[in-house]
């Protein structure tokens, strides 16, 4: 299942790679995000593709129709899309964009896919199989950093959405380095080790976290709440609290923003 997940993405990736290379103009949502030809193009393609791959299995994605909770609160298993994560990086012209791709079920994330095709790198992770990144057609298995308890670490933080609580919450911790990155990619560093800590205190949707949540996950990683619980799928609201995905051996602590 996760190859033909994979070969969607890249598909989705090609129509938003045909939007990056000329001019295009921008939208504006009612939140005030952006929307571009990009975003539409990726989710038309993947949205016919799953229903071609999976018929039966419902799709939600940030650029569909919204399903009401009512409906969607009997799903048991659904596909949750982002066609295009990181349209302000994508605005930017960084690369660092990508496309999500997730199979919820029973709340949990246990498939996922990210593209980021101006990259041409691919991450992909199925519940049980181990998490993988695939560059120039050579895929290797990753695993996120096991540290010692008094390790410094490597955070990793949003490009786009820089944040006081964040500042406080590493204040905690003896960080080594920070670096910044866009979209979803920054589920993928702390995967494969590249980071150790990647702190969201700031709004973000289900669609944003849940192809991450997975990868990240299988890789070995936590994935919580600020209090460390566990962040979950297809809740009523499909804005989620804040998160923090952390390597294995890192000490964690309940986190409250005090400012």
């Amino acid at each position: 299942m996760v190859e033909k997940i994979a070969g969607l993405a890249r598909r989705a990736g090609e129509s938003i790679m045909d939007v990056y290379s000329r001019p295009f103009s921008v939208e504006y949502k009612d939140d005030s995000s952006p929307l571009t030809e990009a975003d539409k193009a990726s989710h038309m393609v993947i949205e016919a593709g799953l229903r071609q791959i999976a018929p039966e299995v419902p799709v939600i994605s940030e650029e569909g129709e919204e399903v009401p909770f009512s409906i969607r609160k009997g799903f048991r298993s659904f596909w949750l899309v982002d066609p295009l994560d990181g349209t302000k990086e994508f605005i930017k012209r960084n690369g660092e964009f990508t496309v999500n791709i997730a199979l919820i079920e029973n709340t949990v994330p246990v498939l996922g896919v990210i593209y980021a095709p101006a990259k041409g790198l691919m991450y992909f992770a199925e519940r049980g199989k181990g998490a993988w990144r695939e560059e120039a057609g050579s895929s290797r298995r990753i695993h996120s950093a096991e540290l010692r308890p008094d390790a410094a670490i490597k955070a990793v933080v949003s490009r786009s959405h820089p944040s006081p609580a964040i500042e406080e919450y590493l204040s905690g911790f003896k960080v080594a380095s920070s670096l910044e990155a866009g979209s979803s990619l920054k589920f993928c560093l702390v995967a494969e080790g590249a980071a150790d800590i990647y702190p969201r205190f700031g709004e973000t949707w289900e669609w944003d976290t849940a192809a991450g949540h997975a990868i990240a996950a299988e890789a070995g990683a936590s994935v919580t709440l600020p209090d460390l619980s566990p962040l979950t799928y297809n809740k009523e609201g499909l804005k989620n609290p804040g998160f923090i995905v952390a390597s294995r051996g890192l000490a964690l602590k309940p986190f409250i923003f005090s400012r």
